[in-house]
């Protein structure tokens, strides 16, 4: 197991040497506004909304000001905008309040409204680099396809990783992780042929051998 976590980690290393999160932002607000608006969407539709409306949405304030139907309108274009909007607007309520800095854990962070573990998670992996890996169903399939977990939630998965990963590995895998199964290890027709993993890869040895 261990070695073939160390083969996985190092390949995703020099396919994304650079991975980051693909989410627009400018400051911390911004990327936890972001990321609360990509639940079941894509950082791509996401980003398109945001470029527009960031320009007038800095800091909690703002959206305070904007209000919520001018919000609504923003970004009706994203998957449940009613609710995210309103959810939003009373995290910008407590944060008009209290800085975010202040929510610098797991546990804190969901104390905000819409704010789940994976958003957490997510939040803290790009702040602060913290060794944590967010586990939505995208990260749940390839770690059971590569054997490094045998799972049948999510839920079940995030339990595992972090008695599975090192702290270290966390870290970078969070990101290289998420550019891999957006690009490579798709959900459907994922790029077997010209992925490295093939001998560890359940699905591969499942369904194209």
């Amino acid at each position: 197991m261990k070695k073939n976590i160390d083969v996985i980690v190092e390949y995703l290393d020099r396919l994304f040497p650079d991975a980051k999160t693909e989410l627009y932002y400018e400051n911390d607000f911004q990327l936890l506004v972001a990321i609360i608006m990509s639940a079941q969407t894509t950082d791509k539709q996401v980003n398109k909304v945001n470029k527009e409306l960031f320009k007038v949405l800095k800091n909690p304030i703002d959206w305070l000001e904007l209000g919520l139907k001018k919000i609504e309108n923003y970004i009706k274009s994203i998957w449940f905008y009613k609710t995210k909007a309103r959810n939003i607007y009373k995290t910008c309520e407590i944060l008009s309040k209290t800085d975010l800095s202040v929510f610098d854990t797991i546990e804190k962070l969901q104390t905000l409204y819409w704010v789940w573990i994976k958003t957490a998670k997510v939040f803290l992996s790009v702040t602060k680099w913290t060794s944590v890996l967010a586990v939505d169903t995208h990260v749940h399939r390839v770690l059971n396809r590569l054997w490094i977990v045998n799972t049948k939630t999510p839920l079940e998965t995030d339990k595992k990783v972090e008695q599975i990963f090192t702290r270290e590995d966390l870290a970078r895998f969070h990101h290289t992780l998420i550019l891999f199964w957006r690009y490579i290890c798709k959900s459907r027709k994922p790029l077997c042929v010209d992925c490295e993993l093939k001998n560890v890869c359940k699905y591969y040895k499942n369904n194209i051998l």
